[in-house]
């Protein structure tokens, strides 16, 4: 292997800023990046970042073309890559349109869920001679560390929420259905299907603002618990929490949240953590 190869990182770039930081965090590296940034996800601002640094090269290809990814990074001599931002579940499973290897491929799968499939992507990339690397790797800082992480603690009540919530989660994570659940006087008020973290947030406080005064038998706030899978491959689908998950909670009500330190990346810790001070949001990490 040339030195030139082991000195270049591809980046398949769903939505968002996680492609961006990782980006961020490759060329401090010293890494060249080649880019597949993906039509129907990536923001089009990665353009102008390989304008301004020859060091990243950006190749775009819709979702389903499978057999032009890897002939794409074979041709820049890519051996190692890395999966970094959403590509959203109804996306992958309604709007793709699959080339014949990627087509080949979800014949083959046992079930149609996104871990399934995304493990095999990895496998075919591994025998093109790619090897699909944690999206972690080069941004460990930004993993949550354990404690509470704004100045209020969460209450008693808030607890007891949280532990009922991660059961709950553990259990449909096994599925594959979602990490998220958003729990008030441990009763589930919704959990996370294919629509992502922020949306079952707001589904969550429009279904809790429809009770009305029949929500005083519960607790008129709601508690949001994100988890890691049992087996989560950090290669792909890592729990993520932005100012854009608090901003969401603020929406519905919610007043706390709790992540799973170490597994959890926080984009912009300091900006999470004054957005919830601000609005009197506890967040913990466990």
């Amino acid at each position: 292997m040339g030195g030139g190869s082991a000195a270049k990182l591809g980046l398949i770039a769903g939505n968002g800023r996680f492609p961006f930081l990782l980006l961020d965090a490759a060329r401090a590296h010293g890494l060249a990046v080649v880019v597949a940034a993906i039509r129907e996800e990536t923001d089009p601002e990665i353009d102008a970042r390989a304008a301004a640094d020859p060091a990243i090269r950006v190749h775009w290809l819709s979702l389903g073309e499978l057999s032009r990814l890897i002939e794409t990074f074979q041709a820049e001599g890519v051996t190692r890559a890395v999966m970094a931002g959403q590509v959203k579940h109804t996306q992958i499973f309604s709007a793709i349109r699959p080339d014949w290897r990627l087509a080949k491929l979800l014949l083959s799968l046992r079930t149609r869920n996104t871990d399934m499939l995304l493990g095999a992507i990895a496998k075919v990339l591994g025998d093109e001679g790619i090897e699909l690397i944690s999206s972690t790797h080069y941004l460990e800082p930004l993993l949550a560390r354990p404690g509470v992480l704004t100045r209020r603690a969460p209450t008693d009540d808030e607890q007891q929420d949280i532990a009922y919530g991660r059961s709950v989660a553990r259990g449909l994570a096994t599925f594959d259905l979602g990490q998220t659940v958003v729990v008030a006087a441990q009763a589930c008020v919704a959990v996370e299907a294919m629509e992502g973290t922020d949306a079952t947030i707001a589904r969550a406080g429009t279904l809790f603002r429809a009770l009305g005064d029949s929500a005083s038998t519960l607790s008129r706030s709601l508690t949001v618990v994100k988890v890691a899978k049992p087996n989560q491959d950090m290669r792909f689908d890592v729990p993520v929490i932005g100012v854009a998950t608090i901003e969401a909670m603020v929406r519905a009500g919610a007043t706390c949240l709790a992540i799973e330190a170490g597994r959890t990346l926080l984009f912009d810790a300091a900006a999470i953590a004054a957005a919830a001070d601000q609005a009197g949001i506890a967040v913990v990490a466990e």
